[in-house]
């Protein structure tokens, strides 16, 4: 008897303990009452949390104009609860991988910034905690900046992230070029060939679009425009894979006519570098890409516009990705509490318009969609018009597999070394055993 009441209080301790290491647990001097009110899980949780008395938090995000915002918002926030906070400078793109190995030794980032693509596999690994306020930011931020901080756990689809911003592609194209063609912005694709073939014509040694062949992410908005899907239940069930479809096989063909049509070069000749330097030297037309290359092509004194891609001949807009980079509290720190509210203290309208006045990247904020600054600015409505019709790129383990399935199997299709549902067949079955071997 007296080893189970032992066994019995062993088990409740080790209960309390967890319960009091996450957010909204209770912090000393909180009655039964509010203890029970800060245990609410995240999609109900209404109720202010407050930091633990000796926090002290370490920031990881970028660094430059990011890194600025990034210790503007520290500063406001030991100044409004007096907690301090170190900021280190981390890429996004390294911080899940770099709290692998610092989250369980303790000297981890208690928040810090990183691409929604990396949310399943920190959720797998037990890396971060879900959002506590996921009632609130799901009103508050746009449905697909929540859905790409999210992730199913034990087939829920919990929040996880708190949203910076919201980012994908849209067209470019030349306004002086447009206007010595008399033309206007294309509207449906068929429009932009027969634009490109004219301009081409009287310009030799020009293109009027142009597309890097392998690069699904901007394939895929094609496929996605054709109704076909990567995996299956909104893109979280990795068993069903959509790639080799009718409209992947529509996507592939639209490829093909470009290729015979206005884009004669082979794939391994098609960069992003090759690219962006006909567009600055007044050689291109029209191309795909995202908010990343408005400086450079206004340092190259482009005059240039951007729009929603063109229609397909479907009637529908491509539906292209969006990226969302977001604040995530590590769930190795040791105090969550102080953690959590300046993951929310810097996801304030407040603190992400001081974002994008530092770094113009755009705020997924419903409230700052409508704000008459962002609004003004004729290429910010372009990238969030284009932005309805984008779902986010998906974000559990299994999509890693596809970029490389994918390039392999539209290269084959551009470069003519095989038939469209052979290739994208191959393709198929090389994200599947990829997959497999995740598995093993």
């Amino acid at each position: 008897m007296k080893k189970l009441f032992t066994l019995s209080m062993i088990s409740l301790l080790i209960f309390v303990l967890a319960a009091c290491n996450k957010p909204g647990a209770p912090t000393a001097g909180e009655t039964s009452n509010e203890a029970s009110e800060g245990s609410k899980t995240n999609e109900t949780a209404t109720e202010e949390i407050v930091p633990e008395e000796d926090a002290k938090l370490v920031l990881w995000d970028n660094g430059d104009e990011e890194g600025e915002w990034a210790k503007y918002v520290a500063k406001k926030f030991t100044e409004e609860y007096g907690v301090p906070v170190k900021y280190e400078t981390v890429s996004h793109t390294d911080a899940p991988g770099k709290l692998k190995t610092d989250g369980p030794a303790g000297i981890g980032a208690d928040v810090f910034n990183a691409a929604h693509d990396h949310v399943g596999a920190m959720v797998t690994s037990g890396l971060i905690y879900d959002n506590y306020f996921a009632k609130e930011y799901k009103e508050r931020f746009l449905e697909s900046a929540v859905t790409a901080v999210s992730a199913k756990d034990e087939d829920e689809l919990k929040m996880y992230g708190f949203p910076l911003n919201i980012e994908g592609i849209a067209l470019y194209y030349n306004k002086d070029l447009l206007a010595e063609m008399g033309f206007e912005p294309a509207k449906t694709m068929n429009e932009l060939i027969e634009q490109s073939k004219a301009f081409m014509d009287k310009n030799p040694g020009s293109y009027g679009f142009m597309i890097e062949p392998g690069n699904f992410y901007l394939v895929y908005g094609f496929v996605g425009g054709y109704s076909d899907f990567i995996f299956g239940d909104n893109n979280t069930d990795p068993s069903e894979i959509g790639l080799n479809n009718e409209g992947s096989l529509k996507a592939a063909s639209l490829m093909e006519r470009i290729r015979d049509e206005i884009l004669p070069m082979k794939k391994e000749d098609i960069t992003g570098d090759v690219i962006t330097s006909h567009f600055n030297e007044g050689k291109l037309l029209y191309y795909f890409s995202g908010p990343w290359a408005v400086k450079g092509h206004e340092e190259a004194d482009v005059n240039f516009g951007v729009s929603t891609l063109p229609k397909l001949e479907n009637g529908e807009v491509p539906q292209t990705f969006t990226g969302t980079k977001g604040y995530y509290v590590n769930a190795y720190s040791k105090y969550p509490q102080a953690a959590t509210l300046l993951a929310k203290f810097a996801t304030s309208d407040e603190m992400l318009l001081k974002r994008y006045e530092l770094t113009g990247q755009l705020p997924a904020s419903n409230g700052l969609v409508e704000n008459e600054t962002i609004k003004s600015n004729e290429l910010n409505s372009a990238f969030l018009e284009q932005a309805k019709y984008s779902i986010p790129m998906p974000n559990i383990t299994e999509m890693q597999t596809v970029w490389g399935g994918m390039e392999v199997a539209y290269t084959a299709i551009w470069n003519n070394a095989a038939e469209p549902k052979a290739s994208l067949d191959k393709g198929v079955q090389q994200i599947k055993e990829a997959i497999e071997s995740q598995t093993k």
